[in-house]
C-alpha cells in the first residue's frame, strides 16, 4: 500500500530541511527524501549566515536533520526518480522501490556545478579554487588571486574579487580579449586587474597548497587562490516531467515561481538552488520557510472549502 503524506520534500539540503521544519511544526505529516548530494559539500565552512558563520556545512545539515525529527518529520536517504500527478495529489517513486503519495510537493533538488576541464581544478575546488567571493573572500583576503575566464561574463567576477585583494590576474584562458567589452576593459584597468591572455594548462600545487597557474606556453604565474565560475546544471528533471514552465537565464533554465516558490504546476513548490544559481544558504533557508508557510495556508483553505461544500 502506498503511504500517504501531506507533503513530500524532495531534497534534504538547507531549503528542504527548512521547509520540513515549518511543516512539521504545523503538524503536517511530512517526508524528506534526501539523496545526500549537497552543492556546498566541497566547502569546509559556510559564511555569511548570521549566528552560523564559519560552521561546516555537514554539521549544519546534521543539526537541521536533528531538529526536524523533533516534530515527527520523516527523513529517508533515497532519490525520487519519478513523480506522477494524480487527482489532487502526487505519487513519488523512489529509487529504492518505495512509492509515496503526497498532497503537495516541495522540490529542493538544487543544482550541480560543472567545472572547467583544467588539470587540478576539480581536486582543489572548495579549498583554494573557489567560485564565490561572498562565501570565501574574507578567508583568502589580500592573497594573490587568479580568475579563470569561463566566458566573457567572467570579467564581472574578476572585478568583484578585487574587493578582497588588490593583486588580481584575470586569465583569459579560451576567451579572446576581443570578446570583452570596452567597458569591462576600462573597469579592469581601473581596478588594477591584470589581464593575462593564453590558455591555462593546469595548476601548480606544492605541499597541498595552490602556488601557481601554469599556461600552455609553459609560463607560470604565482597565485595562491583561483576563482572561477562553474557551469550551473539545474536539477529540474522532476519539475519538467510535471510540466513546470522554465525560464532561461545566463546560468541555466529554472522554474517560473511566485514569491512563495509556487511553480506553474498547482501543488508544487520549489526552493533553494532549484530556483536560481545565486541562492546562498541563508536564501535557501528563507525560501524553504516561505514555501512551507504557503503550503500550510493552501492545505488549510482547501480543506475548509471542501468542508463548506459538504
Amino acid at each position: 500500500m502506498t503511504e500517504k503524506y501531506a507533503v513530500v520534500v524532495v531534497g534534504g539540503g538547507t531549503a528542504g530541511l527548512s521547509a520540513a521544519l515549518v511543516l512539521g511544526r504545523a503538524r503536517h505529516r511530512t517526508l524528506v527524501v534526501d539523496a545526500g548530494e549537497p552543492r556546498n559539500a566541497p566547502a569546509a565552512h559556510m559564511q555569511g549566515y548570521l549566528t552560523r558563520d564559519g560552521m561546516p556545512p555537514a554539521e549544519f545539515l546534521a543539526k537541521g536533520r536533528e531538529e526536524i525529527t523533533r516534530y515527527g518529520v520523516e527523513l529517508v536517504r533515497d532519490r525520487v526518480v519519478e513523480v506522477r500527478k494524480g487527482d489532487g495529489d502526487f505519487t513519488a517513486v523512489l529509487a529504492g522501490g518505495r512509492s509515496v503519495r503526497a498532497r503537495r510537493l516541495v522540490v529542493a533538488t538544487g543544482l550541480r556545478d560543472e567545472l572547467p576541464a583544467v588539470a587540478g581544478v576539480a581536486e582543489r575546488f572548495g579549498r583554494d579554487v573557489l567560485h564565490c567571493p561572498f562565501c570565501h573572500g574574507w578567508e583568502v583576503r589580500d592573497r594573490p588571486f587568479g580568475v579563470l575566464a569561463t566566458g566573457p561574463a567572467s570579467a564581472h567576477q574578476a572585478l568583484m574579487v578585487s574587493q578582497w585583494s588588490k593583486d588580481v590576474r584575470f586569465f583569459l584562458h579560451t576567451v579572446a580579449e576581443e570578446e570583452l567589452s570596452d567597458e569591462d576593459l576600462r573597469r579592469l584597468a581601473a581596478a588594477g586587474v591584470e589581464v593575462v591572455p593564453g590558455e591555462v594548462a593546469g595548476l601548480v600545487v606544492e605541499d597541498d597548497r595552490l602556488t601557481g597557474v601554469r599556461l600552455a606556453d609553459g609560463t607560470t604565474h604565482a597565485r595562491s587562490v583561483l576563482f572561477l565560475a562553474p557551469r550551473a546544471v539545474p536539477q529540474t528533471g522532476l519539475l519538467e516531467s510535471l510540466g513546470a514552465e522554465l525560464h532561461e537565464t545566463p546560468f541555466g533554465a529554472y522554474p517560473v515561481v511566485d514569491p512563495t516558490g509556487l511553480t506553474t504546476v498547482p501543488g508544487v513548490w520549489a526552493a533553494g538552488n532549484a530556483i536560481g544559481f545565486a541562492e546562498q544558504v541563508v536564501h535557501a533557508a528563507s525560501g524553504g520557510y516561505r514555501a512551507a508557510s504557503a503550503i500550510v495556508g493552501d492545505l488549510l483553505m482547501t480543506d475548509l472549502d471542501a468542508t463548506a461544500r459538504v
